[in-house]
């Protein structure tokens, strides 16, 4: 049985390794791969003068759910939708992994929230560090949203889980220790 956990753990933290490298190369490469010259000169180039970050700042969007009502209007259009949705999807496996791979399942739902903030709040930083995207509070706030909404999948499979499977195996146990004791 410590095998099967074993096995399990690796193979779950292996998915999350796999689950890292997918959504940084998705939200910060935006599916292009940028060699380490480009980024190294990018860094250089804004750290070195801090009237690109500033510039780059100035573009960003600072004002909570903005976007996601200029989204939310005009859903009809795919790159609305999927900046909507996508921010929301693309963070829901982040919760699962984070309860997963906690002890015993006992990550919260504010250790989900400050962790999902966090990492969303380091992309978006790295976006505007390396000129690769415009800083996004809402961003932040349908990230996080998807990694609150992960946990919450967890969680929910799990009350199932022990209510339907463990709940009724050990029901079949009881009612086999009674069978014997009338005999």
């Amino acid at each position: 049985m410590k095998i099967i956990k074993l096995m399990n753990k690796i193979f779950v933290s292996a998915l999350f390794v796999f689950y890292m490298y997918a959504i940084i190369r998705v939200i910060l490469f935006k599916f292009r791969w940028r060699n380490l010259t480009f980024l190294w000169y990018q860094l250089q180039t804004n750290l070195g003068n801090p009237v690109n970050l500033i510039n780059e700042l100035k573009m960003g969007n600072f004002i909570p759910f903005k976007t996601i009502f200029i989204n939310i209007q005009s859903l009809s259009s795919w790159p609305d939708f999927s900046n909507l949705v996508g921010n929301i999807v693309a963070f829901i496996p982040f919760g699962m992994f984070l309860v997963l791979l906690s002890k015993n399942r006992g990550m919260s739902f504010i250790g989900v929230f400050v962790t999902s903030l966090s990492f969303s709040l380091c992309i978006e930083s790295l976006q505007v560090v390396f000129s690769l995207g415009i800083f996004d509070v809402d961003d932040l706030i349908l990230n996080t949203s998807g990694g609150l909404l992960g946990y919450c999948v967890i969680k929910l499979c799990d009350k199932v889980y022990n209510k339907f499977i463990v709940n009724t195996s050990s029901g079949v146990q009881d009612r086999e220790i009674v069978d014997k004791q009338e005999f």
